[in-house]
C-alpha cells in the first residue's frame, strides 16, 4: 500500500510558490503585454525586459512548461508567444485584463503571506498595519493614484463574475439597483448594458466618485447609471429594488456583516433582492479551496474578517427578516448569494 502512495501532490503544493512567483514576475515585467506585438526570441525578450542572460531561458521555459507561453522551435532562434488565455487575460490592452489583481498580489500579498503562521497564532493582520498602524483602506484612500490602481485590480478579477451575474439573474421583475461599495461602477455599468430597462446607482466614498463618473461617461451610460457618495457604516442605504455588494461582506467581522445585511433589508421593498457576490464557501467546507484561502487572506489583511458559506449567509439574512435565499454559481469559485425580502 505504501508503494502506491506518492508525495507528488504534497510537493506540488509545498513548492507552489515557485510557479506563483514565476507568473507574478512575468506580469510585473509586462512579458505578456510585450508578446502581444508578436512572437519574440529569447535574445529579443532578454533585451526588451532587461533580463540577465543566466535567467532568460530558465524563466521563459518555466512559463512554457507551466502552460503560460507557447514556443516554436528550440535554441536562440526559437520564438515565444502568448497562449490564447494569456493573450486574453494578461495583455494590458485587453478588455478582459486580470493582471491588476496579480500586480497587487506580487507587490503586497506575496510578502504578507510569508507571515501566515503569525496570523494563525495571533488572529492579527499581517499587512501594512504591522508597520504603519494604518489599515489597507486608510492607505489606499489617501493616495488617489494607488486607489484607482486597486480599483482596477479588483475590477479585473470581478469582471467575469459580474458578467455572469448580469446573464444569470432574473432582472425582469425589477427596475432599479443600488450597488453598495460600487468602486468604479463596474457592476452597475455591466447590468445597465445588459438590461436596458434597469437604472443603477453605484455608491461609495467621496474619493471614489470621480473615478466612477469618468468610467460611466466612457461607456455613455450617464443617463442610466449614477455615482453617489455613501459611507456604508454611517449612512442608510438608498432605496432600491435590488441591493448588491461585490466582494464587500467578506471584508468585515460578523457584527459588521449583520449590520450591513440589516441595512440592505431596510432599503428594499417587499419582493426586493439583496445580492452578495463573493467566493462563497461550500457548506461542507470541503471543495472551494479558493474561497477558503480567500478567508485566510482576509485574516492576513484584516484579522477578524472572513469569508463564509451559503448556509451562514442564509442564516444571517433570515435573522434580518429575509424570507428565502439562493446561491447562483458564477465564474470559477464565485457565486451570487441572494436573499429575497
Amino acid at each position: 500500500m505504501a508503494d502506491e502512495i506518492s508525495p507528488d501532490h504534497i510537493l506540488q503544493i509545498g513548492f507552489g510558490f515557485w510557479a506563483s512567483k514565476a507568473l507574478l514576475s512575468a506580469v510585473e515585467l509586462a512579458l505578456f503585454t510585450h508578446l502581444s506585438k508578436g512572437p519574440q526570441t529569447g535574445p529579443q525578450l532578454e533585451a526588451a525586459l532587461g533580463l540577465h542572460p543566466r535567467s532568460t531561458y530558465d524563466f521563459l521555459d518555466t512559463l512554457l512548461a507551466l502552460g503560460l507561453l507557447e514556443r516554436n522551435g528550440t535554441g536562440q532562434s526559437a520564438e515565444y508567444m502568448n497562449t490564447p488565455s494569456t493573450a486574453l487575460f494578461l495583455v494590458k490592452t485587453s478588455p478582459q485584463y486580470i493582471g491588476g489583481i496579480l500586480e497587487m498580489a506580487n507587490a503586497r500579498l506575496y510578502r504578507f503571506w510569508a507571515d501566515l503562521t503569525p496570523a494563525l497564532k495571533t488572529g492579527l493582520p499581517q499587512n501594512e498595519m504591522k508597520t504603519t498602524g494604518k489599515s489597507m483602506f486608510e492607505a489606499l484612500y489617501a493616495d488617489p493614484a494607488r486607489l484607482e490602481q486597486f480599483m482596477d485590480a479588483m475590477g479585473g478579477i470581478s469582471m467575469g463574475n459580474f458578467m455572469a451575474f448580469a446573464e444569470k439573474f432574473d432582472f425582469s421583475r425589477y427596475t432599479n439597483l443600488a450597488d453598495i461599495g460600487g468602486a468604479t461602477g463596474q457592476l452597475s455599468t455591466i447590468i445597465a448594458a445588459h438590461h436596458p430597462h434597469m437604472r443603477c446607482r453605484t455608491c461609495d466614498l467621496a474619493e471614489v466618485q470621480p473615478i466612477a463618473e469618468r468610467r460611466i461617461r466612457a461607456q455613455n451610460l450617464q443617463g442610466r447609471v449614477t455615482a453617489d457618495t455613501l459611507d456604508f457604516f454611517a449612512d442608510e442605504f438608498p432605496r432600491a429594488d435590488i441591493i448588491t455588494m461585490g466582494m464587500i461582506l467578506h471584508d468585515w467581522n460578523l457584527v459588521d456583516k449583520k449590520m450591513l445585511i440589516a441595512k440592505a433589508y431596510r432599503a428594499l421593498p417587499p419582493g426586493g433582492a439583496f445580492v452578495a457576490i463573493e467566493n462563497i464557501i461550500d457548506d461542507e467546507r470541503r471543495q472551494n479551496a479558493f474561497g477558503l484561502m480567500m478567508s485566510l487572506n482576509m485574516l492576513i489583511e484584516f484579522g477578524e474578517a472572513f469569508d463564509f458559506t451559503g448556509a451562514q449567509f442564509s442564516e444571517w439574512c433570515r435573522e434580518a427578516g429575509f424570507s428565502r435565499c439562493e446561491i447562483i454559481p458564477l465564474a470559477g469559485p464565485a457565486s451570487a448569494a441572494v436573499a429575497y425580502k
